[in-house]
């Protein structure tokens, strides 16, 4: 397989949502139920910052598992900052291995500094399949 056949992330991620973190995790799951993610990206309070994220699995271990109730608790006390951020233009197989290797399932994909998506086992392992596929 030559360099150009290889996919890439960008060819396997979704668009990002943005979520601020001092919002509550209420509405990160609101935003979660209307666009059928599971992750959401807190964004940078300032240029030097990095990005953070939150995933549905992160809000039942430390919001439901506990109690607590999301209306009160804040994005940032349960975000993952910083978060595991790849390349767009990675392979996905490489991106593959890194997130199991270090046990993620979402990683968030920026071009430079600019954020342009978030990647996640499921999709990039079905983009590998397809792949895969069209060429057996």
């Amino acid at each position: 397989m030559t360099k150009t056949e290889a996919i890439q992330t960008r060819d396997a991620m979704r668009q990002a949502h943005v979520i601020d973190g001092l919002s509550s995790v209420r509405k990160a799951l609101a935003i979660m139920e209307e666009t059928g993610r599971n992750a959401l990206v807190i964004d940078k309070r300032d240029p030097q910052d990095e990005y953070g994220l939150i995933t549905i699995g992160m809000i039942a271990r430390e919001i439901f598992a506990k109690n607590r109730n999301p209306q009160r608790v804040s994005v940032y006390e349960v975000m993952e900052k910083p978060a595991l951020t790849i390349s767009a233009g990675m392979q996905v197989r490489y991106a593959l291995r890194l997130m199991t290797r270090l046990g993620v399932e979402h990683a968030i994909v920026c071009k430079g500094d600019t954020l342009v998506g978030v990647a996640d086992l499921r999709d990039m392992s079905m983009c590998e399949f397809r792949d895969g596929q069209s060429k057996a």
